[in-house]
């Protein structure tokens, strides 16, 4: 079965068909910056867009940068706040005139992950978390998801950890990767203690440069392991969310 996955970030919006009994992208992703502001009529078009590009006439799964609940979007943390309150589902329904699945965008990942990726076959507490524009989280659970969580805005230093510790920042404060790492460390030291995760997957737009940073990562007998996805994560995610509503 393929499903189209639509995966929205703070700076582009990527899709591309997915199968969802392999994980496999198929085929090139389209990719288009995200709209500024980003607005969720705006949000909607680049969505309808990349569903024409791929003449898309099955379901859609599509992520968003926070919670959401039901098909309802509750935060808005690097997003116009236009969206809080918002019915996304029926807003990108009647966009595209396709059934759609909506869910936060750091879920969707850990979802791939847990699939397909370096959560396979894993049981007991996978933390999966994302770097970009801010931090994403997902809990999987012995396989099962565990949704909305928002530890991207634990405190760390006084400040949202995502402040701190995002690549955003990182690209912000002109931090090398070492550097980077440091605060890296301390936050991931932070959740470890609230957590006590059997394993932590990096994802993200940094997953594919884990070379760069990870090596100065050690939470001792906690594996830290880069997303095997890499940024694919979200479009899978979203694609397999979809596939069991459908």
């Amino acid at each position: 079965m393929n499903v189209l996955g639509i995966d929205i970030g703070g700076s582009g919006i990527k899709g591309a068909p997915v199968d969802v009994t392999t994980g496999t992208v198929i085929g090139e992703r389209w990719r288009i910056p995200t709209p500024s502001p980003s607005e969720p009529a705006k949000v909607a078009a680049v969505v309808h867009e990349i569903v024409d590009h791929f003449s898309w006439q099955g379901p859609v799964g599509i992520t968003f940068p926070g919670v959401v609940a039901d098909g309802v979007t509750r935060t808005a943390a690097n997003v116009d706040k236009a969206w809080i309150g918002l019915d996304a589902r029926k807003l990108f329904a009647e966009a595209t005139g396709r059934e759609v699945t909506v869910l936060n965008d750091a879920d969707a990942a850990g979802l791939a992950e847990a699939r397909f990726g370096a959560g396979r076959g894993r049981r007991g507490l996978v933390l999966m978390l994302t770097f970009g524009t801010g931090i994403g989280s997902a809990l999987i659970m012995d396989g099962l998801l565990i949704p909305n969580t928002e530890f991207g805005h634990l405190e760390l230093d006084g400040h949202e950890a995502e402040h701190r510790a995002s690549d955003h920042a990182r690209e912000k404060h002109d931090l090398s990767w070492d550097k980077w790492a440091e605060r890296v460390q301390a936050y991931l030291e932070h959740v470890r203690m609230l957590l006590s995760p059997q394993l932590i997957v990096i994802g993200g737009g940094v997953s594919k440069r884990a070379d760069k940073f990870l090596p100065h990562i050690d939470l001792g007998d906690t594996p830290v392991v880069p997303a095997e996805l890499l940024n694919n994560a979200g479009i899978i995610g979203a694609a397999l969310a979809a596939a069991r509503v459908a």
